[in-house]
């Protein structure tokens, strides 16, 4: 979840909704990678959750980072509720989840290196407090009523909303993670052309990180039960948006489905203001019931817009969302997989020619089966496995185009950060799979075993 928007003036026409979209547009040049994943703090002893208050605690947490690596605070009503420094910042999901949002990049070798050295300072300082951090889609074990709340205004609107409209907003909310990369286009065209092979592979990605298949003690049926949460969470703000792949697809055709999307809040000094379910269509008008007379800001319609939760997400950038969270491997092999598929036109015309021919049936099913069998899926003839391959061929392509060298020119492009992909493809098993076998084998049943194994 985003730290809140400050800023901006009061929009005085309608056209500025799209025009702040797209002025998000850049040279390819400047086109950036930013990197955002989060991990499950726990009690080293008792294996359960980080309170949010403590000695060992997300609050402790929060300070020794900011103590101990010159970090400057985000605070909420006299609370800490995040980090941020040269462009990157440290949030809290609902359930104390800790997210890095990355610096916008320009290589994954550099991408790489933020995540490491993120991760050791995190260790760092989860050492010293009996703490550690485990990588995965879904919270294998806690109950909803085990998990902290983070004392942001965001999410107690949302917790009591997520119940009127959905079935499994709160596990969302509180029980899961993910790895997502937000990258940049060159105009309108370049944007409709990259969130429509956002939206229709995003299964494939969906499949390839597939790491949440346990839930409260116990298999639960999918690969990534983190997507399954999704498909049953709110339909007005979720989903792989059909409307994307229709004639005159464009900055405006968003905004529309933006407008019609309920709000949550509004932001101001310092306190979220309940706007449930209302429309940011008469916020524009001046009628909002929460703050009548009042006309939106730009931060405003930048909140709003962090508040819509497809597959693929449009505001000033494209985010990817449809991965679990996984080990530091994946975290790197996110980006590498995007970024391969994104920033060479020659790989993105590829992946487009891969799925232009679908209709929004077979999305919506290539979605559920990846969930459900990972890369065992098959929709319509459509072999996920089969799939999967050609994307990331398509991807490896991709960054051996870009040329982007690391380690002062030793490493020739970015194309070993999906070494990770590359043995999926080879053995058709992802890290659902991988965590399935040790429970059913070597674990004899014992999940507690997975903190020990695959923890940071």
């Amino acid at each position: 979840m985003s730290i809140p928007q400050t800023g901006g003036g009061v929009f005085e026409s309608f056209d500025q909704l799209a025009e702040c979209l797209e002025n998000g547009s850049k040279s390819k040049d400047d086109w950036r990678i930013g990197t955002e994943h989060e991990k499950f703090g726990y009690c080293k002893d008792t294996l359960q959750p980080l309170p949010y208050d403590g000695p060992r605690s997300i609050t402790a947490m929060l300070e020794g980072i900011r103590d101990r690596f010159g970090w400057d605070p985000v605070e909420e009503q006299g609370k800490i509720i995040g980090l941020v420094k040269d462009g990157a910042n440290i949030s809290l999901e609902p359930g104390g989840q800790f997210e890095l949002s990355g610096a916008p990049l320009e290589t994954i070798h550099q991408t790489c290196d933020e995540v490491n050295a993120h991760l050791r300072e995190v260790q760092s300082v989860a050492d010293g407090i009996g703490a550690r951090f485990i990588g995965l889609g879904a919270a294998p074990e806690w109950t909803h009523d085990q998990m902290p709340m983070m004392p942001k205004g965001r999410y107690r609107l949302m917790t009591d909303y997520m119940g009127r409209v959905g079935t499994h907003g709160t596990q969302m909310m509180y029980r899961t993670c993910t790895v997502q990369v937000n990258l940049d286009f060159g105009s309108e065209a370049d944007m409709v052309q990259k969130l429509r092979v956002a939206l229709a592979l995003q299964p494939v990605a969906t499949a390839l990180f597939a790491n949440s298949p346990f839930f409260e003690g116990k298999p639960n049926g999918h690969k990534s039960w983190r997507s399954r949460i999704w498909r049953d969470l709110d339909p007005a703000r979720t989903g792989m948006l059909p409307f994307v792949f229709e004639d005159g697809m464009g900055f405006q055709r968003y905004v529309d489905y933006a407008l019609d999307v309920p709000m949550y809040f509004v932001y101001r000094d310092g306190k979220y203001i309940n706007a449930l379910g209302q429309s940011f269509r008469d916020f524009l008008k001046g009628e909002l019931p929460a703050l009548p007379g009042e006309k939106p800001t730009m931060s405003d319609w930048a909140d709003h817009l962090t508040t819509i939760f497809p597959e693929a997400r449009l505001k000033k950038f494209i985010e990817m969302r449809g991965a679990d969270g996984g080990p530091w491997r994946r975290l790197c092999a996110l980006p590498a997989f995007w970024v391969g598929l994104m920033y060479d036109q020659s790989a993105l015309d590829a992946a487009w020619d891969l799925a232009k021919g679908w209709d929004d049936e077979t999305r919506e099913a290539l979605r559920v089966a990846a969930s459900v069998d990972g890369l065992q899926a098959e929709v319509h003839g459509v072999k996920m496995h089969d799939l999967a391959r050609e994307v990331v061929a398509i991807a490896e392509q991709g960054l051996k185009a870009r040329a982007r060298p690391g380690v002062g020119g030793l490493v020739p492009d970015e194309t070993h950060f999906l070494n990770a992909l590359q043995e999926s493809i080879e053995t058709g098993r992802v890290p659902a799979d991988e965590l399935l076998e040790k429970y059913h084998g070597d674990w004899g049943g014992d999940l507690s075993r997975i903190y020990a194994e695959y923890s940071y």
